[in-house]
């Protein structure tokens, strides 16, 4: 499905004919000196052409949380994705969205706030989880039409950030909250799992189905006819790591046809569409060189003849950029993330170990150690790809530094 002209016109978007490297050169020749973002809506679309062809039965809900940035929003409700939200301000920002309906939404948060369920119920957002009886009442109390979806627990212990430690149902607790909600008279709809973010093994979402399609059964007991499977989100952003997209696509695919044959089944991806969809480009602001020296620790007399371990060799330069872990690079700390820079000119085949730290005067604010660069001088350029999941969303202007700009271009690959 491709981008509709409006967006083009109304985010004033670029069409290239080539990469986002070559985006990115074209906006520093432009004479662009501070961090900046590439944000590639045509790769958008070539995603979700991707999910239509592997997964055509699973309807995708953005997670709103993952990258909130407008224009994705816009670019993908214009294709008909629907969202993933979590608060009130993630279902007002869809609804202030051209054509968004609240049917466009599934509240998935299992714990909210009082005054947000009502939120939800005064502007028509029935679609939500929950995994804890007291939500089952305060529901009741504020929202009583909802359509409520059992969230369950998984096995994301192979996940890169965990979610069951914070939410999800175990199933010895499924039957008596299935019996609340009948005598509450609550509509139970379906169920709904997360594998966790980064999610490494296929088995976690194979082993969630079938705890799913033993809950499905639990429901008719107590007389709900659960026509909604949520499968979550947990599926990768790229095809390099250990699990790929169409990994899960081909163990999941086959399972429900033949475990959910009459269920609507929707997801959740937010790394997904976003991690690749984002290149952020950073200026060398700052370099120093490392003067190696073998033993600068003075040696205590009693220590002169006991076996030593070595200390360990610094890299060889330091580079300074105008972004880091307070701003786009959070990632690192909150999503257990790791960047890795590349030159966008290399003047020699050498390589040197180098660390790479942002601006801010924090000692915390390190990118990264031991990575291979060229020896670069103040003013070149290094770029980091994948890098539109978790990082702006929760990036800050910590010591005054502001966030980067934002680019956004369709890229036409041939």
């Amino acid at each position: 499905m491709g981008i509709p002209a409006y967006i083009e016109h109304q985010y004033n978007v670029r069409r290239y004919h080539g990469t986002n490297l070559d985006v990115v050169h074209d906006i520093i020749n432009q004479g662009h000196q501070e961090a900046f973002f590439v944000v590639d809506l045509g790769n958008l679309a070539r995603k979700l052409e991707q999910w239509q062809y592997y997964l055509p039965r699973i309807e995708p809900f953005y997670a709103v949380k993952c990258n909130p940035d407008p224009v994705v929003l816009a670019t993908l409700s214009s294709m008909g994705v629907k969202f993933d939200c979590a608060s009130k301000g993630e279902i007002e920002m869809i609804l202030a969205l051209p054509g968004a309906q609240p049917s466009d939404i599934i509240y998935a948060n299992c714990c909210k706030a009082k005054s947000m369920v009502a939120f939800a119920g005064e502007h028509n957002v029935d679609l939500m989880t929950f995994d804890n009886e007291f939500e089952l009442y305060k529901v009741k109390e504020v929202h009583p039409h909802a359509k409520l979806v059992l969230r369950i627990i998984t096995d994301d212990s192979h996940a890169v950030c965990r979610l069951s430690t914070k939410f999800g149902a175990p199933l010895s607790d499924v039957r008596n909250l299935l019996a609340t909600a009948q005598n509450l008279g609550l509509d139970v709809v379906g169920v709904s799992f997360h594998v966790g973010s980064g999610q490494c093994h296929v088995s976690a979402f194979t082993k969630s189905l079938e705890s799913a399609k033993q809950v499905f059964e639990w429901g008719e007991d107590y007389g709900f006819h659960m026509s909604l499977l949520d499968i979550g989100g947990g599926f990768p952003g790229s095809e390099e790591g250990p699990l790929t997209f169409s990994g899960v696509a081909k163990a999941v695919g086959p399972m429900l046809d033949a475990m959910f044959p009459h269920a609507r089944v929707i997801a959740e991806p937010g790394r997904y569409f976003a991690s690749s969809t984002c290149t952020i480009a950073t200026q060398v602001i700052a370099k120093r060189k490392v003067n190696h020296i073998e033993d600068p620790v003075p040696v205590e007399e009693s220590e002169q003849h006991a076996e030593r371990t070595p200390a360990p060799r610094q890299d060889d330069f330091l580079y300074y950029v105008n972004d880091g872990v307070y701003g786009s690079f959070n990632n690192l700390m909150f999503d257990h993330a790791s960047a890795t820079p590349k030159a966008l000119v290399e003047r020699t085949t050498e390589k040197y170990r180098s660390t790479v730290f942002g601006p801010t005067c924090d000692g915390l604010d390190t990118i990264g150690r031991n990575k291979l660069l060229p020896n670069l001088e103040i003013g070149d350029w290094m770029y980091f790809e994948n890098m539109g999941a978790y990082t702006n969303a929760a990036s800050s202007c910590f010591n005054g530094f502001q966030k980067p700009a934002m680019y956004y271009v369709i890229t036409e690959i041939a």
